[in-house]
C-alpha cells in the first residue's frame, strides 16, 4: 500500500492557516512536555542524518521523538561516518534508510538537498537546513516566537541583520511572513550579503513591504523584532569577504537604549560575538525562549509527519 507521505522541505509549503494549526499544535506540545511527554509516537523511528553540525536543531529533534515516545538513530556527521565519504550518492543513503526508519531529518552543505532526499525516500524527509538554501523548521519555530510574544504577527515590523545572503533563516522567515497582513521587513546587511533578488521577488509578488539598509540605528527605535544573524565565515568564498562584512552590527547595552520598550530580539544560533553576553538579561533577549519554542514547534512536525504517513 502507498504511504501518504508529509514532507516539510521548505517555507513555501505553508499557508497561514497550516501555519495556525501547526501553533495550535504546538502549544498543545508545550503541555505534553510538562507532562513528562506521552507515548503516541512508540515504536517509531526517526533518523537524523546531519551532513554539517548542529546542536539545536539536531537535538531538539531528537528530544522532540523521545519526548513523543520514539526513538532514534543516526550520525551527527553524516559527511565523515556515513558511506558518503566512500561514495555513496545521496539518493541511495536515503533509499538505505528509508528501510530503517519512519522519517527522516537532514541537514546537508548542498541547496536543494532535502528535495532530491524527498523524491526517492518512501518516509517523510524534514529538511533541517540545506547549505545555503533554507531553513524551514527554524522558521517556523521563529514565526511561533513572534507570535507567543506579540500574540499576532500581522502589523509587525521585523529587522533581519547580518548575513543575509548565505543566512538559510533569512530566507525561510520571509517567505513564512509572507502570509500575514501589512508586516514590514527591514533587510539590513553589509553590501556583499545582502538579501537575495530570489527572495525579494516572492515578497513582491505577495505584495510584502520592504526595504534594504545598511543603517541598523535607522530602525532600532521602530522595529518590534530585531532579528540578528551570526556573519558564517563557512560560507564565504573566501577569507577576504568575510572580514568585509563581520563585526559590522553588534547587538549591545547602548543599543538596547535605542530599542523600543516592548520589541525583542531573535537570533537563531549560535552566536559569535553579535549579542553581548550583556544583553542576556534584559528581557527583550527572546533568543533562548526562541531555542525552547524549537523543540515544540519540531514535536508537532514530526507528529504531523508520522500520522499522515500511517
Amino acid at each position: 500500500m502507498e504511504r501518504n507521505l508529509y514532507h516539510v522541505l521548505g517555507a513555501k509549503q505553508f499557508d497561514r492557516p497550516e501555519l495556525e494549526r501547526l501553533f495550535a499544535a504546538a502549544e498543545k506540545m508545550e503541555d505534553v512536555v510538562a507532562a513528562g511527554g506521552d507515548k503516541r509516537l512508540s515504536g517509531k523511528i526517526m533518523t537524523t542524518l546531519f551532513f554539517e553540525a548542529s546542536t539545536r536543531t539536531r537535538l531538539s529533534f531528537e528530544s522532540a521523538m523521545h519526548r513523543l515516545g520514539g526513538s532514534v538513530i543516526g550520525t551527527e556527521n553524516a559527511a565523515q561516518f556515513s558511506s558518503a565519504i566512500k561514495g555513496e550518492t545521496l539518493e541511495d543513503t536515503i533509499r538505505i534508510v528509508t528501510g530503517y526508519s519512519d522519517v527522516i531529518v537532514m541537514r546537508h552543505t548542498e541547496i536543494g538537498a532535502a528535495k532530491r532526499a524527498a523524491a526517492v525516500a518512501g518516509v517523510p524527509v524534514i529538511n533541517a537546513g540545506d547549505g545555503a538554501g533554507e531553513h524551514p523548521t527554524q522558521a517556523l519555530l521563529d514565526a511561533y516566537t513572534i507570535n507567543k510574544e506579540f500574540g499576532r504577527i500581522d502589523g509587525l515590523r521585523i529587522a533581519m541583520v547580518g548575513d543575509l545572503t548565505y543566512g538559510r533563516t533569512v530566507h525561510s522567515l520571509s517567505y513564512i511572513l509572507a502570509n500575514y497582513q501589512d508586516v514590514m521587513i527591514d533587510f539590513i546587511a553589509p553590501e556583499n550579503v545582502q538579501i537575495p533578488p530570489y527572495v525579494k521577488h516572492y515578497l513582491d509578488e505577495k505584495g510584502i513591504r520592504y526595504q534594504e539598509t545598511q543603517d541598523l540605528n535607522a530602525v532600532a527605535g521602530s522595529a518590534d523584532v530585531i532579528y540578528q544573524t551570526r556573519i558564517q565565515k563557512e560560507r564565504f568564498p573566501s577569507v577576504e569577504e568575510y572580514e568585509k562584512a563581520s563585526g559590522k552590527y553588534i547587538i549591545d547595552g547602548a543599543f538596547l537604549d535605542r530599542m523600543r520598550k516592548d520589541a525583542i530580539i531573535l537570533h537563531p544560533l549560535p552566536r559569535a560575538g553579535e549579542i553581548a553576553e550583556e544583553v542576556d538579561a534584559d528581557p527583550r533577549a527572546a533568543y533562548f525562549r526562541q531555542a525552547v519554542n524549537g523543540l515544540y514547534i519540531r514535536m508537532a512536525l514530526v507528529a504531523k509527519c508520522l500520522n499522515l504517513a500511517d
